[in-house]
């Protein structure tokens, strides 16, 4: 699992601070998260390919979560995109896409599919055979969510030494990554654990966009083993975060650590300060894993 960050701030974009949008690749799947003012620049900056993205999540109706969407879903069009692209986000999202699509003349060539929720309850709104994608409802000046990526538990792995040792075939491997036992020439079942590991522990990103402080999200991010929490304030500006329904860098950390979160990201600053270490200084006082998201910053999870 890694997470790219394409831009951290907060409101406005400018020449060396990009408004928010993330790209998370999980299990061969390569997800776009929000989508603010500029992120297909990013994206080209980068050298992501367009065309692998298939997935995209949008937690909120501001500007600056989803300003860069409908420039993005127009260039795919450019492109000769062929493929499904499927858009999760708050209920209104699809009439805003299609007027713009409308009035420009400019309907996709390729299928697009808008998935809007506006339920108040933690859903899972995507799952396949490989991720599980989970919401977790904020609470911001409009509705809302944060979303959970979390991985399946992967196939076994093969020891291959002890598949030469007991005369495992090539086509007998399959059986084995899937857990089976197996049955040597002499008749005699070999248990699987005896020629196999265990998978890699599946692991887990939250987003968590915009919100005030929200306790209630821990119970639904517990153990994750990456967390993005806004940290739009320091704590010397709580009453701004209380005004607009943000949160401080303090708030973040305390999340993190009610949630035994194994790191925690910090982000959605405020054009108010210059220097950034101050919110990691104020988040290690209750997490000690804190990193800071900086545009065009990859994190392995």
């Amino acid at each position: 699992m890694e997470l790219t960050i394409l831009g951290c701030h907060a409101a406005t974009p400018r020449k060396k601070a990009q408004t928010t949008s993330q790209l998370l690749e999980v299990k061969g799947h390569l997800i776009l998260i929000d989508c603010g003012e500029g992120t297909q620049m990013q994206l080209r900056k980068l050298g992501i390919k367009f065309a692998r993205i298939r997935y995209i999540f949008i937690s909120h109706l501001h500007g600056d979560h989803f300003y860069g969407l409908i420039g993005l879903i127009s260039t795919f069009r450019l492109l000769g995109r062929e493929a499904e692209l499927h858009i999760y986000g708050p209920k209104g999202i699809k009439e805003i896409i299609t007027l713009q699509l409308k009035l420009a003349k400019s309907w996709t060539d390729y299928p697009l599919y808008f998935h809007e929720l506006d339920t108040p309850d933690s859903v899972v709104v995507f799952e396949d055979d490989k991720i599980k994608v989970s919401t977790v409802p904020l609470d911001h000046r409009v509705y809302t969510n944060g979303y959970l990526f979390e991985e399946k538990t992967g196939l076994r792995k093969v020891n291959i030494e002890a598949a030469k040792t007991f005369g495992v075939e090539v086509c007998d491997m399959e059986n084995l990554k899937a857990g089976k036992n197996f049955v040597d020439s002499t008749g005699k079942l070999i248990p699987n654990k005896s020629l196999t590991f265990d998978p890699e522990l599946p692991k887990s990103y939250a987003f968590c966009s915009d919100t005030a402080y929200k306790e209630d999200i821990v119970t639904l991010i517990k153990n994750v083993t990456f967390l993005y929490h806004e940290s739009t304030f320091l704590k010397n500006h709580m009453d701004l975060a209380i005004k607009t329904k943000h949160s401080t860098a303090a708030q973040a950390a305390k999340i993190a650590a009610m949630a035994n979160a194994k790191g925690l990201i910090l982000g959605h600053y405020s054009s108010r300060y210059g220097d950034l270490n101050s919110f990691l200084e104020e988040a290690k006082e209750f997490f000690e894993n804190v990193h800071l998201a900086e545009d065009g910053k990859s994190f392995k999870i």
